[in-house]
């Protein structure tokens, strides 16, 4: 039996009045995410348990099959893993996102959560310079993905309240600046970044491209390093993961799963979704499990774009779960989990901790009872089949 996991970060929504109140996932063309609601078996599942911030880290530890409340210590460890960070018991990690501050209305607003979707390497180049001139034995500068880094404060302080700065698109950033014991320091780390980054050649490039520049760090998503179980000691699978970020490919390292990179991953609309689809199906000729995330839904999301979020939606359908419904026959048995992590509404541009649409589909997962119109929340929630704790999903996954 294979198994794969797909993972549309932040499809969920809620209805819209531009949509004849309905969600996105309702309004946009999915026949093939509709066929295998309407044939597997189909409900709702809570992946953020109370208490636990509603972020992707949380919510896709659920799905993994793991319960975040014994084992999540925070964003940024995770994705720390992936880059192949260590950390020592006493560092903490901490996200760094190149960002866009502008002054409005006699203060610094958030103008831009990821600095215009900055591509890696501009973003590296401007890690490695923030190194240069802030680095020390005690802060570490680290380059990701895009807008997405690294920072590790050795023997840091982890005491400390830091808001996700897609959180406050649009808002004044300063009630909302890092507090608690050594915020301070982080605090003047941004402060000292703006500095660095205004005088980086890539400000004028960027300026005169028209394209947004960054022009400071924002951080956040702090923890120590955590303690997961291997995927395989816990499901008895062999398994790989597929993502352009690091915060999935590290909830990956952790488990023990093969990270497969692909090129052209971005993380948004432009990803490569035909080679993801290739490296998932050339996966699961040696291994049992596959997770496959894509990112682009969530990012529309926090950008506030509709015509995004429908076409992120839509590509996901045509171009991810089209072709592996098609490539999967090649196996004699196989079940698929379609599934977002977590709501990320439009109207927030944020996530919440709602419950999210599932599908198991294939093998000998049970079909639901009630016709349903598609894979939607409304039909999800037709089912009456409410998933309490998410990361049980894995065993309906497994059959179990």
């Amino acid at each position: 039996m294979k198994y794969i996991v797909l993972l549309g970060d932040g499809m969920s929504d809620e209805k819209l009045k531009v949509l004849d109140n309905r969600t996105p996932l309702q309004a946009a063309k999915t026949p093939h995410m509709d066929l295998m609601a309407r044939s597997g078996k189909l409900g709702l599942a809570r992946t953020v348990p109370k208490g636990l911030p509603p972020g992707s880290d949380v919510a896709n530890l659920s799905v993994f099959g793991y319960d975040p409340r014994s084992c999540y210590t925070g964003r940024s460890p995770l994705e720390a893993a992936s880059m192949g960070v260590e950390l020592s018991p006493n560092d903490v990690a901490f996200r760094v996102n190149l960002v866009n501050l502008e002054p409005a209305r006699g203060t610094l607003i958030m103008n831009d959560y990821s600095a215009g979707h900055i591509s890696t390497e501009e973003g590296r180049e401007l890690i490695e310079a923030l190194q240069r001139e802030l680095g020390d034995q005690e802060f570490q500068f680290y380059p990701g993905v895009g807008y997405r880094h690294l920072l590790v404060w050795r023997n840091g302080k982890s005491e400390i309240v830091a808001t996700p700065p897609h959180d406050i698109s649009g808002q004044s950033i300063l009630e909302y600046l890092p507090r608690g014991d050594g915020a301070d320091r982080l605090i003047y780390l941004m402060n000292a970044s703006q500095l660095v980054l205004n005088n980086h050649p890539q400000y004028r490039q960027r300026l005169d491209a028209n394209k947004v520049p960054a022009n400071s760090i924002w951080l956040w998503g702090h923890g120590k390093a955590p303690k997961m179980e291997l995927f395989n000691s816990r499901f008895g699978l062999s398994g790989a993961v597929i993502s352009a970020v690091d915060l999935i490919n590290g909830i990956g390292v952790c488990a023990g799963l093969d990270v497969i990179k692909v090129e052209g991953a971005t993380g948004y609309l432009d990803t490569n979704y035909e080679g993801k689809v290739a490296a998932a199906l050339a996966a699961l000729e040696t291994h049992d499990f596959v997770y496959l995330h894509i990112e682009a839904p969530d990012e529309a999301s926090h950008s506030g774009n509709l015509d995004h979020k429908l076409q992120a939606i839509e590509d996901f359908d045509a171009r991810v779960v089209g072709p592996i419904l098609e490539g999967i026959k090649r196996f004699p048995a196989y079940r698929i989990l379609c599934t977002p992590d977590h709501p990320t509404p439009l109207r927030l541009k944020t996530h919440t901790a709602a419950p999210v649409p599932f599908i198991v589909y294939g093998g000998e997962a049970p079909g639901t009872e009630s016709s349903v119109a598609g894979y939607d929340e409304e039909s999800a929630k037709a089912t009456g089949v409410v998933i309490d704790e998410g990361f049980r999903l894995m065993d309906i996954l497994l059959g179990r």
